[in-house]
């Protein structure tokens, strides 16, 4: 089924790294303000530390964020998530989220963003993608069967991660779930003795565009673009 676009190469400087760790940040701070600020007791929260530790993300950074999210800082946290739809060039269809304290700010990036491709109204593309909770975790234990993990924890669909994505040794998965079992899904999987460093609501392409190799670099670029935009949280569109 696939997974969110995702930005090739966005640890090549420190630059994309402080920017990756930011937007970690951001939804660690979201998640401990929407729920419990123990990631125990809360299953979004606890996704977003675990993967903020595997891209090694500071601890202290991980805390900040926590207690800035728990309002237990001086700063506050007002983050809205806007979403917007539109094309990249070739007509990929695209949806971008966003997280946000300022959305005219972000409305005028976005549209600034978009002047290479044609932005759209909300429904211009969204028919093109499922909506679909996202788990993406691993188990100490090299060789299980994901497809019995699957069926055990309700998930619609499974597809093992790549080996870049899983420590040796490890058996990774990614989960699909109907939006409403995300949290269910993810707790059946943690009592199996899976970690989860992903537990995420995500738009997923019914189809994808085909594009010439040129063409492709052309939409990459375009995509890696709106992804290093600060207030863009996820992007998602139709190419593999």
């Amino acid at each position: 089924m696939g997974a969110q676009w995702k930005h090739a190469g966005r640890q090549d400087n420190a630059a994309k790294r402080g920017l990756m760790f930011g937007k970690m940040a951001k939804e660690i701070a979201v998640a401990a303000r929407l729920g419990d600020p123990n990631p125990d007791m809360n299953a979004r929260l606890r996704a977003a530390v675990e993967a903020a530790r595997k891209a090694s993300v500071p601890r202290d950074t991980i805390e900040r964020a926590i207690k800035k999210g728990a309002g237990l800082l001086d700063e506050t946290v007002n983050y809205e998530t806007v979403v917007y739809e539109g094309f990249a060039p070739h007509k990929v269809p695209v949806i971008v989220e966003c997280l946000t304290d300022n959305k005219n700010r972000t409305a005028s990036e976005v549209r600034q963003l978009f002047r290479k491709g044609q932005l759209g109204a909300i429904g211009s593309v969204g028919w093109m993608f499922d909506r679909f909770g996202v788990i993406e975790a691993s188990h100490g234990t090299s060789g299980l069967d994901i497809e019995e993990a699957a069926i055990e924890s309700n998930a619609q669909n499974v597809e093992p991660l790549e080996a870049e994505e899983v420590e040796a040794g490890k058996t990774g998965g990614r989960f699909f779930t109907e939006p409403t079992d995300l949290d269910s899904c993810n707790k059946a999987l943690t009592e199996r003795g899976w970690v989860v460093s992903k537990s995420e609501l995500n738009y997923i392409a019914k189809s994808f565009v085909e594009l010439a190799p040129e063409a492709r670099k052309e939409v990459e670029q375009f995509l890696g673009d709106i992804d290093d935009c600060d207030d863009v949280h996820r992007v998602y569109a139709g190419i593999k």
